[in-house]
């Protein structure tokens, strides 16, 4: 081929393969776009339920993983790791509903009256200090940090401890780490003093042979929560929606209350990142159907609230 005609088939096949290049870029745009609206579309119908890297979320997590939600019926968990966030996503509407602790589902139900309760779980909180600091008391948290999230059980628990141990406030040092992965992390990496914790990130802090200073199982507190969006729950579709991840949250508390957690230590180890033998040390915990909180919870939540 004469070198001239050979740089102009050259140059044609080159502006073919550009235009060609073209068009599928373009049409993968057009096709993404509709993708997205889709998806956006099929996310908004769900019924999205906010959860945590804790123990009481494990009902959800078997639910979904071992299909005991209608399969029909479309159920989504929407993972967070602070609290915070998980109060974000419900108040701008994110979310259906949300795993919590009644003091922030107080201070959501005061800011939005459309949220209320569906259900109390068995969450339950530890204040645990680090062996290293060797406190065997609650007053030796004077001089001392202590992680908590603000406005949550965690922060109630905090001025628990140090009004029962007669100390002055501003002598125990209050560090919000709101991840509880982080927290956890902290504390194994001897970087916080005391901390609180709920399972199964409790559990792994107390194979680490760290002690135990307060245990809201032996205050007679439960504040564990679920809370919801009452008037959206009304509807048609999200009623229905909401019955069959009842039966599907029933029904999994059910095959844990008989096969113990321990049994689901994959779901635990997979969601809440800890070790197997943290889940193995998990005994004799049970898993309540759906049942409102008790009112005497609630309006402790309430009381500490009012005074902040």
């Amino acid at each position: 081929m004469h070198p001239i005609m050979k740089k102009l088939f050259i140059g044609i096949v080159a502006v073919l393969i550009l235009f060609s290049c073209g068009q599928s870029y373009e049409e993968s745009k057009r096709l993404s776009k509709a993708l997205r609206i889709k998806l956006a579309k099929e996310d908004s119908a769900a019924l999205k339920i906010a959860v945590m890297p804790t123990l009481d979320c494990l009902p959800f997590y078997l639910a979904e993983d071992h299909d005991l939600f209608d399969m029909a019926v479309d159920i989504r968990l929407k993972h967070f790791t602070a609290q915070m966030d998980v109060d974000t996503a419900m108040m701008n509407r994110r979310v259906d509903l949300a795993v919590t602790d009644l003091v922030r589902a107080e201070r959501m139900i005061k800011q939005d009256s459309a949220i209320g309760y569906l259900t109390a779980t068995n969450a339950y909180w530890q204040l645990i200090t680090n062996r290293i600091a060797r406190m065997t008391q609650l007053k030796h948290l004077e001089d001392k940090m202590l992680a908590m999230t603000r406005y949550s059980v965690t922060d109630m628990l905090g001025d628990l401890a140090v009004d029962s141990a007669k100390l002055k406030p501003e002598f125990v040092f209050r560090i919000q780490i709101n991840d509880v992965n982080i927290r956890l992390k902290m504390l194994e990496n001897n970087e916080m003093d005391a901390l609180l914790l709920t399972e199964p990130q409790a559990a792994q802090a107390r194979l680490l042979k760290h002690k135990v200073l307060l245990d809201t199982r032996s205050l007679d507190m439960k504040m564990g929560a679920v809370v919801m969006r009452n008037k959206e729950m009304n509807e048609k579709n999200r009623k229905r929606q909401l019955d069959v991840m009842i039966k599907g949250y029933n029904d999994a508390c059910d095959s844990i209350n008989k096969n113990g957690v321990a049994a689901y230590s994959d779901l635990v180890m997979k969601y809440c990142k800890v070790k197997k033998n943290t889940v193995e040390s998990l005994k004799d915990i049970k898993f309540e159907k759906i049942s409102v909180p008790r009112q005497q919870d609630i309006e402790c939540a309430r009381k500490w609230l009012s005074k902040k």
